[in-house]
């Protein structure tokens, strides 16, 4: 049997990108486990959208992973920082939300955290709670302790900056207010995104400046989205959110490009380091059919965040409708009385919910990807002529019937 440090630095290490320091980290995971003594790790989440989506669960995953070891884990929710909005990897000022709209979106992210985090062992924080209350002097006393030109050191600021692009002085806070987030709740590890590195590493050292001991800093991998090339995101429609319907999960995961299949079962799923590494061996033989380890990720998403039967049901159905072409058992309706005798398309597909946005149903139509009655539509401005039972279809995989009666 592995030794309880060994153990706990496998699976902590498992999907990491960096570890820094590493042999701090070393020694601060070896002395908790010594004295008996847990780690108080923190993650942060602004809650800009209402919903989750499984690139949002590496990390949520990784938490989970530390709290099975029986660290603390601390969330922070940043109602504050949301105002600002984090520049990373941002090439230009981010639009701000209304504090209310912030808060109601943390609502929903506090729902979706427990369906992988254990509730009574989580402390949970709006960074509000301390923010609220500093006085302009303690502001001023926090911008103190870092300098413009450490400030532009960072690439997204840098960048900006060479191409004459403006940036905003409130921008300049987000990483001191996540600094001071870590100074707040005392943290010991922080973890986040690749993207996040910069105020990871800030943390630390507003730590040191307000006499805490500086935390260690965990970098996870951004999940690439269903494209196969930009980072998960609503905004660009790539994504898989954990409270989607399990067929749409299903048939989501079904799309994804081959070569994500590995990072996706490393990254978003509860599979063992043993099963990880018999998958590995699988997809690097040629006999291998990939779409049997797709299934089975898919299989294993839709049981995570719905339930075992949930997930054998998704797939007995994907099976019907792709494999053997047919129409799924159940299609939702969507009633279209109230529009006249015609509609939009735009306004039909975001109105019944079949994409997110405007801007993501013109990137559908464009990619051929919308019939109604198994004509492709192939104008933005097409209006449709209603009739009762047209089915719309988007996708591979999302239908909708149209009621007119």
């Amino acid at each position: 049997m592995k030794h309880e440090f060994e153990y706990q630095y496998e699976l902590i290490s498992r999907g990491a990108v960096e570890m820094l320091p590493e042999q701090e980290f070393k020694e601060r995971l070896k002395k908790s486990i010594d004295e008996d003594k847990p780690l108080r790790v923190k993650q942060g989440f602004d809650p800009t959208a209402p919903d989750i989506h499984i690139g949002h669960t590496v990390g949520i995953r990784k938490l989970r992973q530390f709290q099975e070891l029986g660290h603390q884990i601390v969330l922070i929710v940043g109602d504050y920082t949301a105002l600002v909005g984090d520049p990373s990897g941002r090439s230009a000022t981010r639009p701000q939300l209304s504090h209310e709209k912030i808060m109601e979106n943390a609502k929903t992210y506090q729902q979706q955290f427990f369906k992988i985090l254990d509730e009574s062992k989580t402390e949970i924080h709006h960074n509000g709670d301390w923010f609220s209350q500093m006085s302009f002097k303690d502001i001023l006393e926090l911008a103190s302790k870092f300098t413009v030109a450490r400030m532009l050191e960072r690439d997204d600021f840098d960048k900006r900056y060479k191409a004459g692009n403006p940036i905003s002085i409130h921008e300049l806070y987000y990483p001191l207010m996540q600094a001071y987030d870590s100074v707040a709740i005392k943290a010991d590890v922080e973890i986040g995104a690749t993207e996040q590195k910069f105020n990871l590493l800030t943390g630390r050292e507003i730590q040191i400046d307000y006499g805490i001991s500086p935390q260690v800093v965990l970098t996870l991998p951004v999940l690439v989205g269903l494209d196969g090339q930009n980072r998960m995101s609503k905004s660009t429609g790539n994504y898989i959110g954990i409270d989607e319907p399990p067929g749409e999960i299903f048939g989501k995961v079904m799309s994804i490009p081959d070569n994500l299949i590995y990072s996706y079962f490393e990254l978003a799923t509860d599979v063992s380091m043993e099963e990880l590494s018999k998958i590995k061996e699988q997809l690097g033989d040629k006999k291998t059919n990939p779409m049997i380890l797709k299934k089975r990720l898919a299989e294993t998403l839709v049981r995570m965040y719905h339930s075992p039967a949930e997930a054998i049901k998704a797939r007995e159905e994907f099976e019907r409708v792709f494999s053997k072409k047919e129409l799924p058992e159940e299609i939702s309706e969507f009633d279209c009385r109230d529009y006249g005798g015609e509609v939009w398309i735009i306004k039909l597909m975001t109105d019944s919910g079949l994409a997110a946005s405007g801007s993501e149903a013109r990137r559908l139509i464009r990619g051929g990807g919308v019939s109604i009655d198994g004509k492709k539509i192939d104008d933005e401005n097409a209006k449709i002529a209603l009739s009762d039972n047209l089915m719309l279809k988007v996708g591979k995989r999302r239908f909708l019937r149209l009621k007119y009666q």
